[in-house]
């Protein structure tokens, strides 16, 4: 190695040489690429998540309360319309927590504690590990339970189309 390009060459803490072209782009930009920024996650991002892993344990019907199912097979009846994920959730999002309530209905013979804890234990997993968001608390209220007999509550079909 010539001694001109030497002499620019550095000694790094590991008893190293880095040229000074290194340490141009060592410094570039200014440290850490994950700490360029800010994510912002919107409640909806955390509402869909929470509804789809909440739905996803054995026992749970359906979520969200009678009122709210009405209304939403209502509108999911209307063309274009689709079921909303987020029924039955609602969500509070900070910079790095996250507060949930999740409205469900249960099936009839289900030991309605363990339905809520394997819930909460979904919710808070696929939550934290999408949006990297600590989950601080996971509120359940059972609105219902869907007996055997009972049939879907939907409402009629209109009668003009």
């Amino acid at each position: 190695m010539s001694e001109a390009v030497e002499q620019n060459r550095t000694q790094t803490p590991d008893g190293g040489t880095e040229s000074p072209q290194t340490r141009k782009t060592a410094r570039r930009g200014g440290g850490d690429p994950a700490t360029r920024g800010r994510t912002t996650i919107a409640d909806g991002v955390v509402e869909k998540i929470a509804g789809l892993a909440a739905r996803d344990v054995l026992g749970v019907h359906t979520m969200g309360s009678g009122l709210s199912r009405t209304f939403g097979a209502v509108r999911d009846r209307v063309p274009g319309g689709s079921k909303s994920v987020t029924r039955g959730v609602k969500a509070e999002v900070g910079e790095v927590q996250t507060a949930l309530d999740l409205e469900i209905v249960v099936d009839y013979g289900v030991a309605i504690a363990d339905v809520a804890q394997a819930v909460r234990e979904n919710v808070i997993t696929a939550v934290e590990r999408m949006t990297g968001l600590e989950v601080v608390e996971v509120n359940i209220a059972v609105s219902d339970v869907k007996l055997p007999d009972d049939e879907d509550e939907e409402p009629e079909q209109p009668r003009i189309q």
